[in-house]
């Protein structure tokens, strides 16, 4: 009996690993023909990144050679595409003929995709897949200039890092909001963007393109945003999609790849095996090495006739990119009745996070220390029980049996030379030393040693070192942290973004080391705000981690119905406004319709469903959010001032419509309320708000921190100024600088007796300069949040709301 035909479709890993088994296996059984589209066989993929940044030549990665070939006596047509199969006559038919086969194997793995923006076509548009386009990137950089990739996946990485090194100008555009989403959490994608931008690569997240420009050959890339990154080359590597044409033409069963069986054969014909990254197996695709050879090995063994059959099994993703070390397995996503254990230590950019379930490890994310990945990978295969090592469980297998590591111990045992505050280069010796010398306390430490008075990283460490050297006599600090997630006050925090400078949520967490992966209910909206209200350009919102109310842009009542108010200027309105809200009234059949004390008219048991419609009504009719739920403006109270009354002396009306138009939409640390009163007999109450201004015939009178809640307090004269567009500038510095300063949550009248009325004035009224800066820094937030809520929300009605639960509710007017 002669040899059988096989024909192989593809020379990649996957069939590589094929050919090895079965030639080993049965090394006279088949007949063999190989065809391969690229003008070359089988070399490892995987190692194209270090073919592009100059580490390992071509020759070096190559798996299997023109002589491997030849002794096995494989047929090699390399450099030819196939342009058929033929099922009923067994034929494959390439570009230079026809051959026959009794089995066919198909490896023609994925395709990369190309995202449909104008200018994809242009010269100088490449993608990342096999050694020609690796070959076209080392070509492009030995040009030089600047190169964009799209795409912050692994490929992208690795394309980004291959051109930097090979001396580039690089940006890195990702759509999704942190690196690698699918193999790293928020957490570990922000080191690894650190990481990435610390090597000279620029990272845009949250970004889409829009288009390539260019005439003749690509030129830049424009982003959604109306970004333009200039290029000189572009790399596209978004993603990649099973290669399946020719199945498809060949009537073979294909969904999202090839349809096979557990034998790795096509469900559609017994005769035709697949292989790799082009086939699909009871829903899964796959890309990772691991799974593939383990298909490779079944397809060999069917070959062979020997039983064998494919199982998805769990993998690890064990990576190394850039020279960062990273590490996923499991499910590391939040559920319900999941819990989390991290570990962080932001000096050496080491984060280690374990997602458990019931008692077992169900998934792990590592940044920076993978040493102990496949030993936490094992527990999540195994299913084992940690309740027992659950203390201990994220320092690895060799804390397993022992006791909690203790810090103070830890801190106790650091040799006197070891360095505590790397700022100002403060070791051990010298703080016991100052402690040991009366320094009793962590503000005398800074005083006499400086340790810990820049950056503040080291506080802990620093009051560790007080426990530790003091005993007993130790007192801790009155201040209290945020919450349990971290040791650092608001203060400190506060601080701390602003000087390091941290941006985003996932910097804080990381480089302030909390407890938590991604903070809690009572830090994440503080964490919020201060970044909003620093980084106004730089930070994007985050409405999960808003209140309830901010979320839904409404005031939930406890019959889990809302209330909406739309704005009134200063508390003027018109017959058309007033009809408006009587239609939505009726409309929507609300049971309530109330007059508030802020001079607006409260709509009252709107359900929750009825929210975006009723706003789309108001808005038509020129109505918007009166961010009556806000953390920032509610309400400009005005009396009718010079325009009716026979008392009035400024035209208050007019300068509260100014106010509430020039200070709307703004986030603050807690709610604010301003009124203007047209003269001392104040009708608005202007000496009870947080900014009350009161008109008298020779100008305006300013105040501040007021208040009329559960504390009943008089403002504090800011000053007297005899212009309204002084007032105005007053009132503006005052809120900005209330929103840089203040602790969240705090409002006007507490933060100003923390920090005093003297202290105040002496930058809002005194220094000229600085209330300038303070008045063009809430300009540019305000370019930014100035704008109506509803509006944004009123078009799309089921527009992804959160839970009703778990957040504080807060009180309307």
């Amino acid at each position: 009996m002669g040899k059988r035909k096989l024909v192989v479709i593809g020379a990649g890993m996957a069939s590589g690993r094929v050919l090895e088994h079965l030639t080993d296996g049965a090394p006279d059984a088949w007949d063999i023909t190989l065809f391969n589209a690229e003008p070359r066989g089988n070399y490892n993929r995987i190692m194209l990144s270090p073919v592009l940044s100059g580490e390992k030549s071509y020759a070096e990665i190559v798996t299997h050679d023109d002589a491997w070939y030849a002794e096995r006596g494989i047929t090699c047509r390399f450099g030819e595409h196939v342009v058929a199969i033929d099922r009923a006559t067994k034929t494959v038919t390439g570009q230079q003929g026809t051959v026959a086969y009794d089995k066919l194997l198909i490896a023609t793995g994925s395709a990369p995709f190309i995202i449909p923006v104008p200018g994809r076509d242009l010269p100088g548009v490449i993608t990342y897949r096999d050694l020609d386009d690796t070959n076209a990137m080392v070509a492009a950089a030995e040009r030089g200039g600047t190169a964009v990739v799209i795409g912050g996946g692994l490929l992208g990485l690795e394309a980004a890092a291959g051109l930097a090194l090979r001396g580039m100008r690089v940006s890195v555009v990702h759509l999704m909001g942190h690196l690698m989403e699918r193999q790293l959490d928020e957490a570990a994608g922000y080191l690894l963007k650190k990481d990435l931008e610390a090597k000279g690569i620029k990272v845009l997240t949250r970004a889409s393109t829009k288009a390539i420009l260019g005439e003749d050959r690509a030129e830049a890339v424009l982003l959604e945003d109306g970004t333009t990154l200039p290029a000189d080359l572009v790399v596209m590597a978004v993603g990649i999609r099973p290669e399946t044409r020719l199945a498809n033409d060949a009537g073979l069963s294909v969904g999202r790849g090839i349809a096979v069986n557990a034998q790795m054969q096509s469900v559609s014909d017994p005769d035709i095996y697949a292989v790799g990254e082009c086939v699909e197996f009871d829903g899964h695709l796959f890309g990772l090495v691991a799974p593939l050879y383990d298909q490779a090995k079944v397809v060999a063994d069917g070959l062979i006739e020997r039983e064998n059959a494919f199982v998805v099994r769990d993998v690890a993703t064990k990576l190394k990119v850039t020279g960062c070390d990273l590490f996923s397995a499991g499910d590391f996503r939040d559920g319900p009745g999941r819990e989390d254990i991290v570990f962080r230590d932001p000096a050496r950019g080491i984060y280690k996070r374990l997602v458990i379930e019931e008692d077992r490890l169900v998934g792990a994310v590592m940044y920076g220390d993978t040493a102990d990945g496949n030993w936490f990978f094992g527990l999540i295969k195994d299913g084992t029980d940690i309740e027992e090592m659950r203390e201990t469980l994220i320092f690895g297998p060799a804390y397993q049996g022992g006791t909690p590591a203790d810090p103070l111990s830890a801190v106790a045992a650091l040799p006197p030379e070891a360095e505590i505050c790397g700022c100002n280069g403060i070791c051990k010796g010298r703080i016991v030393a100052a402690i040991e010398g009366g320094a009793v306390d962590l503000g005398a430490v800074r005083a006499t040693t400086k340790a810990s008075a820049s950056c503040g990283t080291c506080t802990g460490l620093v009051e560790q070192l007080l426990q530790v050297t003091l005993g007993d006599a130790f007192r801790k600090p009155a201040a209290q942290p945020i919450c349990g997630c971290t040791d650092h006050t608001h203060e400190d925090v506060r601080r701390l973004i602003k000087t390091m400078p941290l941006k985003s949520q996932e910097a804080v967490w990381q480089e302030l080391g909390w407890a938590t992966r991604n903070g809690c209910h009572v830090c994440r909206p503080a964490i919020n705000f201060y970044l909003l209200a620093d980084w106004p350009l730089d930070y994007q919102d985050d409405p999960q981690s808003r209140f309830v109310n901010e979320r839904r842009h409404a005031n939930i009542q406890k019959d889990g119905t809302f209330s909406v108010v739309p704005r009134m200027w200063g508390g003027i309105t018109t017959p058309d406004e007033l009809r408006a809200i009587a239609d939505a009234a009726d409309k929507y059949k609300v049971p309530t319709v109330k007059v508030t004390g802020g001079q607006r008219i409260d709509l009252l048991g709107v359900r929750g469903e009825d929210l975006p419609a009723i706003w789309a009504d108001l808005n038509r009719a020129g109505l918007v959010s009166g961010h009556a739920y806000s953390k920032g403006l509610r309400t400009v109270k005005t009396c009718v001032g010079t325009d009716h009354c026979r008392f009035g002396t400024q035209d208050s009306t007019g300068l509260g419509i100014k106010l509430e138009k020039l200070l709307w939409g703004s986030w603050t640390p807690h709610k604010v309320k301003l009124a203007v009163s047209g003269c001392p007999r104040n009708c608005a109450e202007a000496t009870c708000k947080d900014v009350g201004i009161v008109c008298v015939d020779s100008g305006y009178q300013v105040g501040v921190a007021g208040a009329a809640g559960m504390d009943v307090k008089e403002t504090e004269r800011l000053a007297d100024v005899p212009t309204e567009q002084e007032a105005i500038d007053l009132t503006v510095a005052f809120i900005q600088l209330y929103r840089e300063n203040a602790k969240y949550l705090d409002r006007p009248y507490k933060w100003v007796a923390k920090v005093g009325l003297d202290w105040v004035k002496a930058r809002v009224v005194d220094d000229l300069e600085e209330r300038a800066r303070l008045i063009a820094a809430f300009e540019v937030s305000q370019g930014i949040y100035r704008m109506d809520p509803w509006a944004e929300h009123a078009a799309t009605k089921a527009a992804g709301y959160a839970p009703l639960a778990d957040l504080t509710l807060e009180a309307a007017e």
